[in-house]
């Protein structure tokens, strides 16, 4: 199969969007572009093209899928939301939609299985960027997970796509970089006592603080078995070909003799202590100088891939803080390190 690219710019996206939804209605997979990372798109109630995508990224059939809608109006067609939690729904939907924000809520009987891996859940959100807006109002409901292979880098460019998917779909719609660079925010909303509860299942660029505001919300469960409540769930998740050695402090750093190493820099502050600590091979530095969480979020996958094709035996990690949008990037550098 050869894999066209097609660029949907200011001027010509929304028939670039007409192509992909041709082809989409056809039971085929197209790669997208969101805001946060680009998706594997599938009309979400046809069982054979959602199969496809499972195919296409060598997914696991035991890892749902998120499925992106045109608005909250849609939301009854693919989700079946509990009285006790219908207006935190609608609030949450209110301040976070459309945006970076996925709800675990659940599913309505017309939701494959295959998409939902089995879970009586379905993980929902409203995309932000054009093209899948204007997707999910033509086609209806729209599976889609990263656009790359099980357990590798996320994509935030169409380059990257091509670089995972090439030769395995049929399209690329390229809609520039990403704007958020992490996937989104998932949540579990369920009734409590006194406040409502939102499990965070996957922290990203709704952060634990912002959603503080409408429940409670616990810390992040570790998964305990190899069947994820949501994507992304993994202990081993978003990961380079080469290992990623994730150190909280410099002095713990101990390069092998003959070794090339890598440097993913959160500054390129040499006070931080590892600029001076090796001579690193390639460095890629998130947010140089000044250590701003949301541009080192942008640039974070697209960092990581760069080192990844360096040649280099390890990339050694520089912690970043762990608190906002920092634990979104903290969450995909220990499931990056995990081994």
């Amino acid at each position: 199969m050869q894999t066209r690219v097609e660029i949907a710019d200011f001027e010509n996206w929304r028939a670039v969007a007409e192509g992909a939804a041709r082809i989409m209605r056809e039971g085929e997979v197209v790669a997208l572009p969101t805001e946060t990372v680009y998706g594997l798109g599938a009309v979400a109630f046809d069982p054979e093209a959602v199969a496809r995508v499972f195919e296409a990224k060598d997914r696991p059939s035991f890892d749902p899928l998120i499925v992106h809608i045109a608005g909250i109006r849609d939301l009854g067609r693919v989700a079946v939301v509990p009285a006790e939690v219908e207006d935190i729904v609608r609030q949450l939907a209110k301040a976070f939609w459309p945006g970076p924000l996925t709800m675990v809520l659940p599913k309505h009987e017309d939701v494959p299985d295959l998409v939902t891996s089995g879970l009586p859940t379905v993980a929902v959100r409203v995309s932000k960027h054009e093209v899948m807006r204007y997707l999910t109002r033509e086609l209806g409901p729209i599976a889609a997970p990263s656009a790359n292979r099980f357990g590798r880098i996320s994509p935030t460019s169409a380059g990257a796509v091509l670089r995972e998917l090439d030769g395995r779909i049929p399209l690329v719609v390229d809609g520039g970089a990403c704007s958020d660079g992490l996937e989104s925010t998932i949540i579990a909303v369920e009734p409590g006592e006194k406040r409502p509860i939102l499990r965070l299942l996957r922290p990203g660029p709704v952060t634990r603080e912002e959603l503080q505001k409408f429940g409670k919300v616990p810390k992040v469960r570790r998964v305990t078995d190899d069947r994820p409540e949501a994507p992304g769930g993994l202990d081993s998740h978003y990961a380079p070909e080469v290992p990623v050695l994730l150190h909280e402090s410099p002095d713990k750093f101990e390069p092998e003799d003959g070794k090339r190493y890598a440097l993913l820099s959160y500054r390129g502050d040499p006070g931080d202590g590892y600029l001076q600590i090796h001579d690193w091979v390639r460095l890629e530095i998130l947010s140089p100088g000044k250590g701003k969480l949301a541009e080192a979020a942008v640039r974070f996958f697209h960092a990581l891939r760069s080192l990844d094709v360096e040649g280099v035996d390890a990339i050694v990690a520089e912690p970043v803080s762990d608190v906002g949008l920092g634990s979104a990037i903290m969450d995909r550098l220990r499931r990056a390190a995990f081994r």
